[in-house]
């Protein structure tokens, strides 16, 4: 009642619009100064800071005993000034995107792997049928029947196909589909250890 009593007698009928939005209000004390504001840019555009996020620039300056300003008004200022860019001689980083497809012009340069189900003679049970070819010669390089799919499995075939083909040094490329076995993580880190590049085949979506 109160309220309306207030509203009442400022003017009856009278609809004012919202001043908040207009208002003047007092800076704020933790606000930085115009040569704080200007040290945080220095500091940023400094040699010994300039290759760097303000995520590792606020540590460092702590490191030192210094404190300017907090990591997300590093990023706040930098971003008005239109440094938040690589600044000194650091550049832009270059996205590299992977190749969709591989053409091979010889043996061991692309091997293509799959896992194949082999029905066994008691019904509802299946062996895999784990094989390597290579994509050129159309050889089979290595396989193995195993009675589960794994990626150690897959793991230990391509350790054995790779010693097998004298692959040490050089560069090939394994190509599979998105399986299980074919993307576990022992899988990958084998690859990685024998410099073999893992390819994937695109995944399809229901309008192929």
């Amino acid at each position: 009642m109160r309220t309306v009593e207030r509203w009442r007698s400022e003017g009856v009928g009278v609809i004012r619009t919202d001043a908040r939005p207009t208002a003047v209000r007092p800076p704020s004390p933790r606000c930085l100064s115009v040569a704080e504001r200007a040290e945080v840019l220095e500091i940023a555009r400094s040699p010994a800071f300039a290759s760097l996020p303000p995520s590792q620039i606020v540590p460092k300056l702590a490191d030192q005993g210094r404190y300017v300003a907090s990591e997300s008004t590093f990023y706040r200022l930098l971003k008005a000034a239109d440094l938040q860019h690589p600044r000194g001689r650091a550049h832009a980083p270059i996205r590299r995107h992977r190749p969709t497809s591989h053409c091979a012009t010889g043996p061991r340069q692309v091997w293509c792997w799959d896992i194949t189900w082999l029905a066994a003679a008691v019904k509802g049970t299946y062996y895999y049928w784990y094989l390597i070819l290579d994509l050129y010669s159309r050889k089979i390089v290595a396989h193995e029947v195993h009675a589960a799919e794994s990626a150690e499995h897959a793991s230990h075939l391509i350790r054995r196909a790779s010693l097998a083909e004298g692959l040490a040094g050089r560069l090939l490329v394994l190509h599979s589909d998105n399986g299980g076995a074919m993307k576990g993580s022992t899988m990958l880190a084998t690859l990685e250890a024998l410099g073999i590049a893992p390819s994937f085949t695109p995944s399809r979506v229901s309008n192929d």
